[in-house]
């Protein structure tokens, strides 16, 4: 990992005293303060970090004079002060590359989190099931809220698509690697024999918009009010509630029947087509930065196979990073702080790697 110039460091402390003194000054209009104040806050733990790193390279150059002195005694104590901070210098210096790298805009974001029974039939939407709940259980671990927005449930069991939003500070940032077709491997309840099936779930994740993020032209919209016909009680089944949306230059179709209420119906709607959209202008611009090429990790490829379950074994495999964790039933129970750490530690990596080529 290249080791950021000390001029380097300079300008960021600089900057971090600038955003300072303007706050100070109590003369900046309010629009602006928010800026400025926004600014420093996020360049603050940055500032901290570069500081850290220049501290510890001046003591280093002190202790490397040390390590010449005649004092035999004194040498020695040096030269053990040098390794301790060579350790430290190395992590300040990992740190502070990090904080540097080009962050996602959506990390902070709320996220809108589908599952679909892939290949595999009722036992498909049994691992739909598993795999929603294992979310609601981390996202309940995390402090976060978890709305359903609509859900198909199976005959069996589960269910064959569940959309749900799930918010909180943070959640994209942890939940996005999750996107892919996640592969179960288990003896099937209704299987005599004994025999393990292999099934599948595909899961998308898509950071939530916000009304500021996408203009959706009322002209754009071709709105179709008709009578669910799901279940839902009797309320829901002899009146107009339904709704499904159109977005015409696009394509893009949203359906919800899940409430009661033909408005709340619709807000749910346009709140899963406005961050559908949200996704499609952020892959647009991602494929012009990122040309051809694809993170190991953050491809976000919904037709890859990303991990697999297997509960013969009581084992755990992500396929991106080769992490295997003998904890199957912990993690679908919500305890997912291992695995998601491993792949945010893997983006990270592999992004300093790209720094340094």
């Amino acid at each position: 990992m290249t080791a950021i110039s000390l001029d380097r460091i300079r300008q960021i402390e600089a900057r971090r005293d600038e955003l300072a003194a303007l706050m100070a000054t109590g003369d900046l209009p309010g629009d602006r303060f928010v800026a400025v104040s926004k600014e420093y806050a996020e360049l603050e733990p940055v500032a901290q970090a570069a500081a850290q790193v220049r501290r510890l390279r001046q003591e280093a150059e002190s202790l490397a004079f040390m390590t010449d002195d005649a004092d035999a005694e004194l040498r020695a104590m040096a030269e053990d002060e040098l390794r301790e901070n060579k350790a430290a210098l190395e992590a300040a210096d990992r740190k502070l590359a990090l904080a540097l790298l080009p962050r996602d805009a959506a990390d902070e974001r709320s996220a809108m989190l589908e599952v679909r029974a892939g290949t595999g039939g009722d036992e498909a939407a049994l691992f739909a099931g598993d795999l929603f709940r294992m979310y609601q259980r981390y996202a309940e671990n995390q402090g976060w809220r978890v709305e359903l927005i609509s859900a198909s449930d199976s005959d069996a069991g589960g269910y064959k698509e569940v959309v749900a939003s799930v918010t909180g500070t943070g959640v994209f940032a942890k939940l996005k690697f999750e996107s892919g077709v996640h592969r179960v491997q288990r003896v099937p309840v209704t299987e005599s024999g004994g025999r393990i099936h292999t099934s599948a779930a595909t899961v998308a994740v898509l950071p939530e918009a916000e009304d500021v993020d996408v203009q959706i032209d009322d002209k754009d919209l071709r709105i179709d009010i008709y009578r669910s016909s799901g279940p839902g009680g009797q309320s829901v089944n002899t009146t107009d509630s339904a709704v499904r949306i159109v977005h015409i230059p696009t394509g893009l179709t949203v359906i919800q029947q899940d409430e009661k209420s033909q408005h709340k119906n619709k807000a749910k709607a346009l709140k899963v087509l406005r961050t559908r959209l949200y996704e499609m202008e952020r892959e647009r611009l991602h494929a012009e930065r990122a040309g051809a090429r694809k993170s190991m990790v953050g491809s976000g490829d919904r037709s890859e196979r990303i991990r697999t379950y297997n509960f013969p074994q009581g084992r755990v495999t992500d396929h991106r990073i080769n992490l295997t964790l003998h904890r199957l039933p912990e993690i679908l129970a919500g305890d997912m702080d291992e695995l998601i750490g491993a792949l945010i530690a893997e983006d990270e990596a592999e992004r300093l790697a790209t720094l340094d080529g």
